[in-house]
């Protein structure tokens, strides 16, 4: 069995009984809508949100309109969650069911929504793959929103070490080529009522200038 099988187990069976009782469900999305308005994100713009399994940011996507919404995801069983919920509108959907880290992209995106994927890369191997295929994704002028464990945020998640940062220490581990554009500390408050400290913070690709800052 593959890494990214042994993935795809491991949070289908998180998923199994539907999602709604993990620590990270929202019943609405606010903190990342409210960074879709701050980067002035429009409803005809290709979005993809990576790691979007059973959230439901595309219900709220839907409903304001938004034409060209993909959600990514390793696990068929979070998707199919989000598929179930919002019914007849799932076929308005581009459904990727991929590793992330594998996945090769065949488009690219105007917003890439990324909510506790990043934090859980430890490695730096991990996040370079992460940030090729954010690449490939993406051209300039495209914005990036991360919603990431905070500084005092959780070492951990469902058994899984995690990374945490602040807007500053996540714009660089991302690279000069992104131009911090705006940013927010949120608690989440969790199901069973714990409070888990997250830094949001959205990013512009700029034209011109690579990873390492270099003028191309």
């Amino acid at each position: 069995m593959s890494a990214g099988d042994d993935l795809a187990e491991y949070w289908n069976r998180a998923y199994a009984f539907g999602g709604m009782d993990r620590s990270w469900y929202q019943l609405v999305p606010v903190p990342s809508l409210a960074m879709l308005t701050a980067v002035g994100a429009d409803i005809g713009d290709t979005l993809i949100d990576v790691g979007g399994g059973a959230s439901t940011l595309v219900d709220a996507l839907l409903d304001r309109g938004f034409r060209d919404v993909t959600v990514l995801d390793v696990s068929d069983e979070a998707m199919g969650v989000a598929q179930v919920r919002i019914g007849s509108q799932e076929g308005r959907v581009a459904w990727i069911c991929a590793d992330l880290l594998t996945w090769r992209p065949t488009r690219r995106y105007r917003i890439w929504h990324d909510r506790a994927v990043f934090h859980f890369l430890t490695t730096g191997e991990s996040r370079e793959r992460y940030l090729e295929v954010l690449r490939a994704a993406t051209a300039p002028d495209s914005v990036a929103i991360f919603g990431c464990f905070a500084l005092d945020g959780p070492q951990s998640c469902s058994g899984l070490p995690t990374a945490r940062y602040d807007a500053g220490g996540l714009g660089h581990v991302i690279g000069a080529e992104w131009e911090l554009i705006t940013q927010d500390e949120v608690d989440h408050v969790s199901p069973a009522g714990a409070v888990q400290p997250f830094t949001w913070a959205a990013f512009r690709r700029r034209e011109g200038v690579s990873q390492q800052g270099w003028v191309v």
